[in-house]
């Protein structure tokens, strides 16, 4: 049963019209160019591509070009910085702009190995790719429970328009299919258990949660032994997702929940303006009815791409210990025991 927890959430950290990529909006910066300069008084702008933290190896997901890339990667990636002084590591934020080249990052877990693994879909409109707040960020906080953290870079080629279900080659979730079966085929080499695989998405991100949870059949030709493998993740993880929620207050039609569909675990704000909390709950509405545990956790504030960002309101430091008493409880997470003595 779906279980509404209303609580006290925060506002942005970054408004949407000071850093839109990097606050996980979906307005795109105008006029933005390729070579770093100023934009704004926020943002800068540099050559991509985007590096991981750390030395931390990005590798490609595809053995040769993605699937469908077409005539929409001619524009190189670049990344928009912006200073934010409350990032958790350092002073700036990055978004990755006009991604062609999909690629994925392994956080290691930290500590004991929990054998758990999880996909990150970073948010960002289909327009970019929120690679700090929305995405090391979220792995930092992964790895600290003993989980590993894969960060996809998934492609946002250089366009005028979102991304809709309806439109296809639909790269956004080819990638999303082909990284959970890239990470389940490489479980041994992961020290990672290939039944526990989680997706966890945030705004955009959190559309492909659902859409990896539900579209099963592959959305690319298969190109090699690893497309074998089931892209459905084992539990799902959404934060103030968009696109589910269509007129008349209707899941999008693309997502057939099932009671195939894995474990969820839900988190929004009432007062969204970017993504309406409707998107949360016709989805968990469609969860319910088709007899999928899920968990919902509404903010009565917070806006938009909160993330784990501290400011006014405790919404960041309030769902990591929801979340993680829900791995714990659908056995993605061991219980702790403690032993009592017999006096």
């Amino acid at each position: 049963m779906l279980r509404i927890a209303a609580a006290i959430a925060f506002v942005l950290a970054i408004t949407a019209a000071a850093a839109p990529a990097v606050s996980g909006g979906t307005t795109p910066a105008k006029g933005a160019i390729a070579a770093s300069t100023t934009s704004n008084d926020e943002s800068r702008w540099a050559p991509g591509p985007w590096q991981p933290p750390h030395n931390l190896k990005q590798t490609p997901i595809w053995p040769g070009a993605a699937p469908d890339n077409g005539v929409r990667a001619t524009v190189q990636e670049r990344i928009e910085i912006a200073q934010t002084p409350d990032a958790l590591e350092g002073s700036t934020s990055e978004a990755a702009w006009d991604v062609s080249v999909p690629t994925m990052t392994v956080f290691p877990p930290k500590g004991r190995n929990s054998g758990a693994a999880i996909v990150v879909f970073p948010g960002g409109g289909f327009r970019a790719v929120v690679v700090t707040k929305q995405g090391t960020e979220i792995c930092s906080w992964i790895t600290s429970k003993g989980i590993t953290c894969v960060l996809l870079k998934y492609r946002v080629p250089a366009r005028e328009n979102h991304h809709w279900p309806d439109e296809c080659p639909c790269n956004p979730l080819q990638d999303a299919q082909r990284t959970v079966r890239l990470v389940r085929s490489k479980a041994q080499e992961l020290h990672i258990d290939p039944d526990r695989i989680g997706v966890m998405g945030f705004s955009a991100g959190g559309f492909l949660v659902a859409q990896t949870s539900n579209i099963v059949e592959p959305t690319y030709k298969p190109v090699d032994a690893v497309d074998k493998l089931s892209s459905r993740p084992n539990f799902a993880i959404a934060f103030y997702p968009g696109h589910l929620c269509r007129k008349g207050d209707v899941l999008e039609p693309s997502i057939n929940v099932s009671k195939g569909t894995p474990p969820t675990f839900l988190v929004h704000a009432w007062d969204d303006d970017v993504d309406p909390v409707c998107n949360s709950t016709v989805y968990a509405r469609a969860l319910d009815a088709a007899g999928v545990p899920s968990e919902v956790h509404i903010f009565a504030k917070g806006g938009h791409a909160f993330g784990l960002r501290h400011m006014e309101h405790p919404v960041g430091s309030t769902w990591p210990g929801l979340l993680e008493s829900w791995l714990k409880e659908i056995g993605v997470l061991p219980v702790e025991t403690t032993s009592v003595g017999t006096g």
